[in-house]
C-alpha cells in the first residue's frame, strides 16, 4: 500500500477549478510541457557553437621560435616580446577562416565557442579570444606602448616574427558535433518556481492551460516528495481499511460466482496468486516508474485466469485485481477503464484467436480497444497531443507483451499442478498419438468414446459444466479396454469369434476381465502422464457400481447372493457436476444400442429408467449438482438420443 499522501484533485482544462482555493503548500519548480520542451530543443538544433582544443605543443615551439629569433639591433626587445606573445597565446589563437559544418540548416555561432583545455571543456565569449590577424595585431600594440619610436611592424615582418605567430585554438569537428547534439538535447525541464504560500488558483476560476501546468507541477511535486503529514497509525490504519476491503471484494466475486473454487485448493491458491501478481506488479510501477503504467499488458491477468477457470469468475475476478490502479495512480481512471475493456474483449476474442499468427491479430484488437479508450480520454482532457504516440507506442508494446507473456502459464500449471483449457483441447485432439493407438487396437470401443464426446459436449453447455474436460475426459475414460480389446463386444469386428471370448469363462472371470479395464486405463494414463482430472474419470466413470449381466448370470446359476463383491468395480464414486454427466452419457451411450423403439416415450422412459439405476444404486450420493441440473441433464439426453436415432422415409422403388 502507498506509504505517502496523494493529491486527490480531479481537473480539466476550460473547466471551473470545482474546489476551494488552493494554497502552495511548498516551493516547486513549474515544469514545462513537452511541447515546450521540444520547440527549445529545436531552437537550440538550429544553433551550433564549435568547439576547439587549446594546443600546447604549438604554444611552446612558436615562443622558442622567437627565443632563438635574431632581432639584430633590437635584440633587446626579445625577452619583452617573448612575454606579450605568451600574454597572447594564454587566451588563445583562433584561425581567420571561418569553421565549416555538415550540417546544412545550422548556423555557426558567431558569439560562443567551447575551449578545451587540460581535460576540461568551457564555454567562452568568442571576444576574448584572437584571431590570427588580430593577435598580430595585439602584439604590435602591447609591444608599442614599451616602444613608441620603434617601427614594430616593419620589424616584425623582416625578422619573421609573424610566421612564428599560428593558431593554438585547434578545431574539433567531431567534439563540435558532439557537444552540439548533447546540447541540443538537454533542455531546462522547469520554467519558474512557486512559493510556499502562494496562491495556484481560486475556486470557481477558469483552469486555462498556464493553471492547467502549474497544477500539473505541484501534483508531480506533491506525490513525489510530500510525505504523509498525520498521524502514523492512521496512515496504517487507512492502508488496513482499503486492503480489507479489495480482499473482501474478492471474496464475495468468488462466492457468487462459484464457491467450488473454495473447495480446489491448487485452484483457489492459483486465483490468489494472479490477483496478488496483478497488484504488486502495480504498486512497483505506480512507486517507480509511473510514466510506463501504459506498457503492463493486464489483459494476461484475464487470460491467466482464464486458462482455469470459467468467464464467470474471471472477469470479476479481473474488476477487482484492476482496482488497484483506480484507487492509487495519478491517471487511474483512465487506467482502470482501458484495461477493463480490454481486458473483457480479449477474454471473448482469445478463444477464437489463441493459435498461430491468430494471436498477434489477437494483439492488434487488443491495441484498438485500448487505444480508443486512451484516445477518447485524450479528446475529454486536452493535452498535449504532440506525445500522444509517445503513450500509444507504450500502448502498442504492451499489446504484444500480452501475447508474448502468455505462455507463462504452462509454467504455472505446473506450480500449482493444474491442467489449463488449452491442454485439455490438445488432449482432445483425436490425432494424437495415444487416442491413434486406441483407435487402431480397439476401433469399436474409440467410436464409443466419439459418441460419449457428442453427449457430454450438448449436456455440459446444457448445464454450465466445464466442457473441454468433459470433451477429453470421454475420450479417454475407456482407454483401458485397448488392453484386451475383444473382452468388449463393441470391439467384435476385429475378428469375428470375438463374441465367443467369455465362452468357456465363469461369470467371475469375465467380470474380472470387464473390470480391469479401469485399473489398466489408470496404468496407461500415468504412462502417458495424463493430468490427474483425466484419470479422475477413469476411476469414477463406473463408480462402485456392478458389472450387471455377469452378475445376474451368476445369481441364475445359483450363486451364492452374499458373494458378490467380485462384480463389483473398485473404482469411486462421481463426486463432481462433470463427473456425473460422463457416468451417465457413458451408459447412455451404451445401453442405447438395445433399444428398439426411438419414440419420445421409449427415450424419455429409457433416460429415467438409467439415471433411476444409477441414484438406487448410490452412484450419486457424493456428487456435487443440483436436482435442476439433473434434470437438464436427463432433458438433453433424451432430447439428443431421438435426433441421432431419428426416423427416415422409406424410398420407394421405381416400377418396370
Amino acid at each position: 500500500m502507498p506509504r505517502t499522501a496523494k493529491f486527490n484533485y480531479d481537473y480539466k482544462k476550460g473547466t471551473p477549478w470545482p474546489y476551494e482555493t488552493l494554497v502552495s503548500q511548498f516551493d516547486f519548480p513549474i515544469l514545462k510541457t513537452e511541447e515546450q520542451i521540444q520547440e527549445e530543443r529545436d531552437q537550440a538544433g538550429t544553433i551550433v557553437v564549435p568547439y576547439f582544443r587549446y594546443s600546447e605543443e604549438v604554444t611552446s615551439a612558436s615562443i622558442k621560435k622567437v627565443q632563438s629569433m635574431d632581432l639584430g639591433s633590437y635584440n633587446s626587445l626579445r625577452p619583452q616580446l617573448v612575454s606579450r606573445l605568451g600574454d597572447i597565446y594564454a587566451k588563445g589563437v583562433l584561425s581567420d577562416g571561418k569553421v565549416k559544418l555538415d550540417r546544412g540548416s545550422a548556423q555557426v555561432s558567431e558569439n560562443l565557442i567551447y575551449i578545451q583545455r587540460n581535460k576540461r571543456a568551457v564555454q567562452y565569449p568568442r571576444s576574448e579570444v584572437y584571431k590570427l590577424s588580430e593577435a598580430r595585431d595585439q602584439l604590435v600594440a602591447l609591444m608599442a606602448k614599451s616602444y613608441p619610436s620603434v617601427a614594430l611592424d616593419s620589424l616584425f615582418r623582416r625578422s619573421g616574427v609573424y610566421e612564428t605567430i599560428v593558431p593554438n585554438l585547434l578545431y574539433d569537428k567531431a567534439m563540435t558535433e558532439l557537444t552540439h547534439a548533447e546540447s541540443a538535447d538537454y533542455v531546462s525541464p522547469t520554467l519558474g518556481y512557486v512559493k510556499a504560500d502562494e496562491k495556484i488558483v481560486s475556486r470557481g476560476e477558469i483552469v486555462t492551460a498556464e493553471i492547467a501546468q502549474i497544477l500539473d507541477s505541484y501534483k508531480e511535486e506533491y506525490n513525489k516528495v510530500f510525505g504523509y503529514s498525520g498521524p502514523r497509525i492512521l496512515l496504517i490504519l487507512g492502508n488496513i481499511l482499503l486492503a480489507l476491503a479489495l480482499v473482501v471484494l474478492l471474496y464475495f466475486c468468488i462466492f457468487f460466482a462459484n464457491p467450488q473454487v473454495f473447495k480446489d485448493r491448487n485452484r483457489y491458491y492459483y486465483l490468489l496468486f494472479v490477483f496478488v501478481l496483478a497488484a504488486v506488479v502495480t504498486f512497483i510501477m505506480e512507486r517507480w516508474a509511473p510514466g510506463a503504467l501504459y506498457l503492463i499488458p493486464y489483459p494476461v491477468f484475464a487470460l491467466y485466469l482464464m486458462a482455469f477457470f470459467r468467464n464467470r469468475v474471471v472477469l470479476p475476478v479481473y474488476i477487482v485485481s484492476l482496482l488497484p490502479l483506480l484507487i492509487f495512480c495519478g491517471n487511474g481512471m483512465e487506467l482502470f477503464v482501458m484495461f477493463l475493456a480490454a481486458g473483457a474483449v480479449t477474454i471473448e476474442t482469445f478463444t477464437r484467436l489463441s493459435k498461430g499468427w491468430n494471436q498477434f491479430l489477437n494483439a492488434a484488437i487488443l491495441f484498438g480497444v485500448e487505444a480508443a479508450v486512451f484516445l477518447g480520454f485524450r479528446l475529454i482532457d486536452v493535452g498535449d497531443s504532440a506525445v500522444w504516440w509517445v503513450d500509444l507506442m507504450q500502448i502498442a508494446v504492451g499489446a504484444v507483451l500480452t501475447v508474448a507473456a502468455y505462455p507463462l502459464i504452462y509454467l504455472f500449471e505446473t506450480m500449482f499442478n493444474l491442467v489449463s483449457v488449452t491442454r485439455l483441447i490438445d488432449l482432445a485432439d483425436t490425432n494424437s498419438p495415444l487416442l491413434q493407438e486406441l483407435s487402431a487396437k480397439a476401433p469399436g470401443t474409440f467410436q464409443h468414446c466419439l459418441q460419449v464426446m457428442n453427449l457430454v459436449d450438448a449436456v455440459g453447455r446444457a448445464t454450465d459444466a466445464n466442457v473441454p474436460l468433459l470433451r477429453a475426459a470421454a475420450l479417454y475414460h475407456d482407454l483401458g479396454k485397448m488392453q484386451n480389446p475383444l473382452c468388449f463386444i463393441e470391439n467384435a469386428s476385429l475378428n469375428p469369434g470375438a463374441h465367443q471370448y467369455h465362452e468357456g469363462k465363469t461369470p467371475a472371470e469375465s467380470a474380472a476381465d470387464i473390470i480391469r479395464h479401469v485399473d489398466d486405463g489408470l496404468a496407461i494414463a500415468q504412462e502417458h502422464r495424463l493430468p490427474d482430472e483425466i484419470k479422475a474419470f477413469i476411476r469414477t466413470h463406473h463408480g462402485t457400481s456392478s458389472t450387471a449381466y455377469f452378475l445376474n448370470k451368476y445369481l441364475n446359476e445359483g450363486g451364492d447372493p452374499s458373494d458378490t463383491s467380485a462384480f463389483y468395480y473398485h473404482g469411486q464414486r462421481p463426486t463432481t457436476k462433470e463427473q456425473v454427466i460422463l457416468m451417465v452419457c457413458d451408459s447412455i451411450e451404451a445401453a442405447s444400442r438395445t433399444l428398439k423403439d426411438y419414440s419420445t416415450e421409449s427415450c424419455d422412459q429409457f433416460v429415467e429408467s438409467i439415471v433411476a439405476g444409477k441414484e438406487k444404486a448410490g452412484q450419486l450420493e457424493e456428487a456435487d449438482i443440483t436436482i435442476h441440473e439433473m434434470n437438464m441433464m436427463k432433458s438433453m439426453l433424451k432430447t439428443y438420443l431421438q435426433q441421432i436415432y431419428h426416423g427416415r422415409v422409406a424410398y420407394p422403388k421405381r416400377k418396370g
